[in-house]
């Protein structure tokens, strides 16, 4: 069980999903609201899930807020990273001596930024392997999967990384705690850097869309192949092999819409650093060609300019 309060900033999909799930299995879990305050206050937060099980918490603890919670044992931070200077802010009021900050947000960069502002003995990072959509600002529909890794940051596995993995899978969320962090965060862009970006750039397709036509299939793999050099040019073993999987493992989504995709129909700005111009930074540094990749994030920064 964790020791106090649970803070979720960010109570979009992923954190209403993931912090329903903790606070349906006893743990007292506070939401920081916006959009969903009044909803949520009214009728609850509610998730819809086929799979892992339907939960309706009747009176939660939703707060406008940081100050209003307090410090917590946990702060969960699933914000977007085009929203992260709301950090410095929300996450202070939450802090106690022993304050554990787990960021659940994609791409590289987040865990660092954490680090630096908030202390590395405090950070934790997860990755979420989740099919989400949001019905209501207080409510979410899980359409599949669900998985969750979880490291320490630049450290290996702790008990209370442990004690973390536990809680979730006792929540009925599948959670490992991993003993490399940054490679798996590596091991994430392998997906996320193709279909995500190409999902926008191609013009809005879903992933049957790429997989089915022969010139975004083929850029696809180059991305993955690209990501791959990369990471082990850092020192991150991932197999070649590893591109074949990821494009098999999405053949059964059929016409799924990355969150990306999602984002720019709804308007909203891309996270485009974190997930493309942060490993390509990295790839210069390392002195590995990715022609690709340069190519998909200048498109992904004018295609994000002219968000609205």
């Amino acid at each position: 069980m964790i020791t106090g309060r649970i803070a979720i900033v960010g109570s979009g999909s992923i954190g209403l999903y993931y912090g329903a799930k903790l606070a349906a299995t006893g743990h007292d879990v506070a939401f920081l609201m916006r959009s969903g305050l009044e909803e949520a206050r009214k009728d609850g937060i509610r998730v819809y899930s086929e799979t892992t099980g339907d939960v309706h918490l009747d009176r939660p603890a939703v707060f406008a807020m940081a100050e209003e919670i307090g410090p917590c044992g946990l702060v969960i931070n699933s914000l977007k990273a085009t929203a992260n200077d709301v950090l410095a802010r929300a996450i202070p009021p939450l802090l106690g001596p022993d304050t554990a900050l787990l960021t659940l947000q994609n791409g590289l960069g987040g865990d660092e930024l954490l680090a630096s502002q908030f202390g590395a003995e405090r950070v934790l990072g997860g990755l979420c392997f989740i099919c989400l959509t949001r019905k209501t600002p207080a409510s979410v529909n899980h359409v599949g999967k669900g998985k969750l890794s979880i490291g320490e940051f630049d450290r290996p596995v702790s008990d209370r990384l442990r004690t973390l993995a536990e809680a979730f899978n006792a929540a009925r969320v599948h959670t490992d705690a991993v003993e490399n962090l940054a490679e798996e965060r590596w091991r994430k862009l392998v997906w996320n850097i193709p279909f995500n970006g190409l999902s926008v750039a191609a013009g809005g397709v879903t992933v049957d869309t790429i997989l089915a036509d022969p010139a975004l299939h083929q850029r696809c793999r180059g991305l993955m192949e690209e990501t791959i050099a990369t990471a082990n040019a850092l020192g991150f073993p991932i197999e070649k092999t590893y591109a074949d999987f990821q494009i098999e493992r999405t053949y059964p989504m059929g016409p799924y819409a990355p969150s990306t995709l999602i984002d720019w129909r709804a308007g909203q700005k891309l996270e485009v650093e974190p997930i493309w111009g942060e490993p390509l930074r990295r790839a210069r540094a390392a002195g590995v060609p990715t022609p690709l990749l340069e190519t998909l994030y200048t498109e992904l920064v004018a295609i994000n300019a002219a968000q609205p």
